[in-house]
């Protein structure tokens, strides 16, 4: 591997305490803390993402130095590593200073055509911002995210990546349904890389604190590196910042519902300044279809983040992003013109999208109209939501339209929902016919916008308990499988949740400690 490559610009560009100090507190007036991984002597190499490595320009793990790399346990000379300070509201609430309570960087690799890719472990130990936890990792929740984080990628929204996945050789105590049962659990290590893993709260600390210098300096940065399209000597360089920022939220949150992905913790400090999905802890992907299915235990009852809020919920995250860089903007009409036309923007995008997985040729000014009785129907049937797609694309002219769902139920439709399908698959179908474009085109559409595979809850916690007792099978086949979401590698995946996992902690709801 290309250790020697690695470096840190943010100790040259910005202020940072270099103390060591290792206690949790306040870092006032520094963006970042030196900051020392433990250095695991006991830890394992379970997964490596080669093709990753190769790409950031890493390459490939040749000797014990870059086993001990990965693995958190021993760093060449020339990788300092550091944690950062952010800020953040937390289910609305403000949070003050937050920080990587569980991230410590390596630095930054630059690959062969001159982009930066960021580094950092996962579970590598505490920081001055874990905030009374122990900086650890286990073996559960870097499963999801190691798995996660590459399953959207395929699918093709943006997020972080993962590089490898070690077992730490320690046991780390987790209470992982806040009810006073803790548990021991194998520890883990994640490495995860972006291209930045700048967040909303790292500018909201700064404006909090009144930092402004810094606030601007971190915004140029920003700009500089990762909006290079943005000419960095205009006058208008920071309203055109705050522009992009919200193309982008609108673009991933899109996303995240054509999968059907829920974050389950839409906090500002878990926004990417870039528009990636960033941090899985309780996330999920849809099973059966509902606007008001939250992943995430610690959301209850409020079901702040439930799925069909998100775009809400960036919209007000796009709204505490907008006080932050107010110092730098100072025109209050032009920012709320942008939280405005984010709105109008999203739904475009939204109904573009959707326009894509029903296979319309182009979107028609009378299909909110359709997508809303399409709503209806699935919120009448408890249907799920991939395997809808699925079958709506192989329809036939002949088919017999209640059998042909009936894979997709998640309870036995009565006489009048059987009506109500059939009206609407019929209403598509003509619908279909104002299409200039042949069938077989229509689907190739629907093929691109959805998939054959996501990685569900179900298949992640038995996953989980497979990996707990050192098997690899169901792993390897879902990282076949992730990487291939739009084809039908194992059909024994293109299924709904199995009745005997309804309910169950870990398959469709999690805690926050997940």
């Amino acid at each position: 591997m290309n250790l020697d490559k690695i470096t840190q610009r943010y100790f040259n560009l910005f202020p940072g305490d270099f103390s060591g100090n290792p206690m949790q507190r306040q870092t006032p007036n520094f963006l970042f803390a030196q900051t020392e991984i433990y250095g695991y002597k006991k830890a394992q190499l379970l997964h490596f993402n080669q093709n990753l490595s190769e790409e950031i320009g890493l390459g490939k793990i040749e000797n014990q130095e870059d086993t001990d790399f990965v693995n958190a346990t021993n760093l060449p000379e020339n990788i300092k590593t550091y944690s950062t300070a952010y800020a953040g509201h937390q289910f609305g609430q403000w949070a003050g200073q937050l920080g990587d309570g569980r991230a410590i960087y390596a630095g930054e690799i630059k690959n062969s055509e001159g982009k930066f890719t960021e580094i950092q472990w996962k579970g590598a130990g505490a920081t001055p911002y874990s905030r009374h936890a122990d900086g650890r990792a286990v073996l559960r929740s870097s499963i999801r995210e190691y798995l996660m984080s590459e399953a959207m990628f395929h699918l093709g929204v943006p997020t972080t990546r993962a590089l490898s996945l070690s077992l730490s050789g320690e046991k780390v105590a987790r209470d992982i349904m806040y009810n006073g049962n803790v548990d021991f659990e194998q520890g883990a290590v994640v490495i995860r890389t972006s291209e930045t893993f700048l967040r909303f709260g790292h500018f909201e600390l700064l404006a909090a604190r009144n930092e402004i210098d810094t606030l601007q300096k971190l915004t140029d940065f920003t700009i500089e590196n990762y909006y290079p399209e943005i000419d960095k000597n205009s006058g208008n360089k920071y309203i055109e910042f705050y522009k992009k920022v919200s193309e982008k939220t609108a673009e991933m949150i899109v996303e995240w519902l054509r999968v059907g992905f829920t974050h389950g913790v839409m906090n500002t400090d878990n926004m990417s300044i870039i528009g990636n999905t960033i941090d899985y802890g309780p996330f999920s992907m849809l099973d059966e279809y509902d606007l008001n299915f939250t992943s995430n235990t610690t959301d209850l009852p409020n079901k702040r983040y439930a799925f069909g809020k998100q775009a809400h919920i960036a919209h007000w995250n796009m709204i505490q992003l907008a006080n932050a860089l107010f110092p730098l903007i100072k025109d209050e009409a032009a920012l709320e013109n942008v939280l405005v036309d984010y709105s109008e923007m999203f739904w475009k995008k939204h109904d573009e999208m959707m326009a894509k997985k029903f296979g319309f040729e182009k979107l028609e000014r009378y299909d909110a109209d359709f997508f809303t009785s399409w709503q209806k129907l699935m919120e009448e049937i408890s249907t799920d939501y991939t395997l809808f797609f699925n079958q709506l694309e192989t329809l036939q002219e002949d088919t017999n339209i209640p059998e042909h769902f009936k894979k997709c139920f998640y309870q036995n439709i009565n006489s009048n929902q059987e009506t109500l399908l059939i009206e609407f698959v019929e209403n598509y179908k003509q619908r279909l016919s104002y299409n200039q474009i042949s069938r077989d085109e229509s689907k190739k559409i629907m093929q691109k916008a959805n998939p054959k595979f996501v990685l569900r809850n179900y298949l992640l916690f038995e996953c989980i308990a497979e990996m707990e007792e050192g098997k690899t099978e169901l792993f390897d086949k879902l990282w076949l499988a992730l990487q291939n979401p739009y084809e039908e590698i194992y059909p024994e995946f293109s299924v709904k949740r199995p009745e005997k996992y309804e309910g169950v902690v870990g398959c469709s709801s999690l805690s926050c400690s997940s």
